[in-house]
């Protein structure tokens, strides 16, 4: 795809690592709510050249593949008053060379971030991309921010992207001239990108958690089941040498981890052998880990943890000892709303708790996108099976839940899965890995045959449905490794 005709509104979730590249000043450019209570632009001031109105900021996007540069114009501050006692911040980057197009980005993790590095991806492939604080500020680990601040929650959980998309899209019109041909209340987006989505967010995170209690968290020099450093290297080679082959190719790699029944007994110390095997409590340990996680009332909560994610360190993540940030900062702030909190008695109840909660509604637990579906949205999700955050079976799950709501065995015409044997949380690992999906880094091939991105604008703008998307390995080797999913 490389038509520069049409109109899209694309929305990315997901997959960011949201670093700060500076700390933002909240002390101007504050959007007034009107009657209607929809937010309106004000420009920001700058000493700089002014196109219809706005005042612009030029800054370089470096346009890789081409060699080239495009002049953006970058509005630098723009701020909306949520509510009395919430804001967000926000930023759009406007190309020179625009096709009419639009680019909402979101954060990853708790981020509090705006997420550069996509916003100049985007505006590299001729995006008018806009990013926000998701409401708060805080890298993608604090949660210090929702202690007692219910409509920061909010924002984080679903305001934000709205309003960022709803003034980014009044600053396009403004700045070009000409409206942007799609834009809904609620329903932002005529096509959304999502990467390794947190969906079932609480239990996301109460998984996490019990994870860690599994291995000893908060005190893992305490307890019998902690398996340290050396012992995971012992676990990631068992679990290749059982399943690495499932497929026929013995490649470092588990195709499908769902068909892998790992047997952690295998490596069981028996006899004098007390070297490079594990304890009986550790063996339990890891029985848990590689099973499903249950409810009180045996409900599901969370898929296993992918076999063939273990490796390269990838442990560390959610096994390490310690209670993940992630899971400290929204536990300890959003629902306990308990700084002392030390994770000590964590278990189901906390989940339980979580999910009669659910701080801002954030669970995104439910399979309705009939109003999207039914307006012509377009849905496009990837996953990596070696994901160290979130298991990739979730987004099965998610398939699944969506496909039975709406009585569609098939999703193709409108949703489509893309599962990345070997690739890590968002990108990374020894897969086929990079396909656009985020960074100029990730765009090895500037087409839509391998870039997600331009996949789903030529799914919306041409109607052609990608059925696989081709990835390129760390070693240049392009792969057909991304074959949608049309039945889990």
């Amino acid at each position: 795809m490389e038509s520069e005709t049409g109109r899209v509104c694309v929305k990315r979730v997901g997959c960011s690592d949201d670093v700060c590249a500076h700390r933002h000043n909240t002390d101007h450019g504050v959007l007034p709510q009107h009657a209607s209570g929809d937010p309106r632009i004000r420009s920001s001031s700058f000493e700089s050249p002014r196109k219809n109105g706005i005042y612009r900021q030029p800054v370089r996007s470096r346009l890789q593949h081409y060699g080239t540069y495009d002049i953006v114009a970058r509005i630098s501050l723009f701020v909306v008053n949520t509510t009395s006692t919430s804001s967000v911040f926000a930023e759009a980057w406007l190309p020179d060379t625009w096709y009419g197009r639009f680019l909402a980005v979101g954060n990853g993790g708790l981020g509090g971030c705006v997420d550069y590095q996509n916003i100049d991806y985007g505006t590299s492939l001729h995006f008018a991309t806009v990013g926000s604080n998701n409401g708060h500020d805080g890298g993608s680990w604090s949660g210090t921010a929702f202690l007692n601040h219910p409509e920061v929650i909010n924002d984080f959980a679903y305001r934000a992207i709205h309003v960022q998309t709803v003034i980014g899209k009044q600053i396009v019109q403004a700045y070009y001239g000409e409206p942007h041909h799609k834009s809904y209340w609620l329903e932002d987006f005529d096509g959304i990108v999502a990467g390794a989505p947190a969906t079932f967010w609480n239990d996301l995170l109460g998984w996490e958690g019990m994870m860690a209690r599994h291995v000893g968290a908060p005190n893992p020099n305490a307890s019998a089941s902690f398996i340290p450093p050396a012992l995971w290297d012992v676990v990631a080679g068992e679990v290749l040498r059982q399943c690495d082959e499932l497929d026929g190719v013995k490649d470092g790699i588990i195709t499908e981890p769902d068909a892998c029944e790992f047997r952690p007994e295998a490596i069981q110390c028996t006899g004098q052998n007390m070297t490079n095997c594990l304890s009986k409590p550790q063996v339990e340990a890891l029985r848990k880990i590689y099973s499903p996680l249950y409810g009180l009332g045996g409900e599901l909560l969370y898929p296993r943890y992918d076999p063939g994610t273990e490796g390269n360190g990838n442990w560390q993540i959610v096994a390490n000892g310690s209670v993940n940030p992630l899971v400290d900062g929204w536990y300890r702030f959003a629902v306990l709303n308990d700084s002392n909190y030390n994770f000590s008695d964590f278990g189901l109840k906390e989940i339980a708790l979580a999910d009669r909660i659910n701080p801002g509604g954030i669970s995104t637990s439910s399979g309705d996108l009939s109003a999207f579906e039914k307006r012509g949205g377009k849905f496009i999700t990837y996953h990596g099976r070696r994901d160290e955050y979130i298991p990739s079976g979730n987004s099965k799950r998610m398939y699944n839940l969506i496909s039975e709501t709406l009585s569609m065995p098939s999703l193709d015409s409108f949703y489509r899965l893309f599962l990345i044997p070997g690739m890590n949380h968002c990108s990374g690992g020894p897969g086929a890995a990079a396909f656009g999906q985020r960074y100029k880094e990730t765009n090895a091939v500037n087409a839509s045959s391998h870039n997600v991105l331009l996949a789903m604008v030529d799914w919306v703008e041409g109607g052609n449905a990608p059925d696989t998307i081709i990835g390129t390995a760390t070693d240049g080797t392009q792969r057909h490794s991304s074959t949608n999913i049309p039945q889990v």
